[in-house]
């Protein structure tokens, strides 16, 4: 799961240093409830980022398609004066027999190297779940 996700902020993150004004001010905040990790991004800028097709030699235009692409759902909402771009990953579970495997073991049932769920792209806002609270904001982590 960290690789998808530290991506997907890279993208996100690159997109408002590239495209937001009047500020490059923006706010990460990561949600994770029960088995999903929900990553937001919002910044000040009110218009809406759209998926376009880049070329073959084209250096940029591919953020969007590749948050896609990694996520299991991902879209865009207004927020105010600007806006929030986010996506949703699976968190890694581990099969039930090897969560009991570790834990007869002694070791942590944290899931490393689990399969995520076959993703399902969905520019809508993201569930509604339960919070274990287990939330995560990171203020200002504007690009300059």
């Amino acid at each position: 799961m960290i690789d998808p996700a530290a991506l997907g902020v890279t993208e996100l993150l690159a997109n408002v240093h590239q495209h937001a004004v009047p500020s490059k001010q923006c706010t990460v905040e990561l949600l994770v409830l029960l088995d999903q990790l929900t990553v937001s991004v919002r910044d000040l800028d009110p218009r809406l980022p759209r998926v376009r097709a880049a070329g073959a030699l084209d250096t940029e235009g591919r953020g969007l398609s590749l948050i896609a692409a990694l996520s299991e759902s991902w879209g865009v909402r207004p927020d105010g004066g600007g806006k929030v771009v986010w996506f949703t990953l699976p968190t890694l579970t581990l099969a039930p027999e090897e969560a009991v495997r570790r834990a007869a073991a002694g070791r942590s049932s944290c899931a490393r190297g689990a399969l995520p769920r076959e993703p399902a792209h969905s520019p809508a806002e993201p569930p509604l779940r339960a919070p274990l609270d287990t939330r995560t904001r990171v203020r200002g982590a504007g690009v300059v």
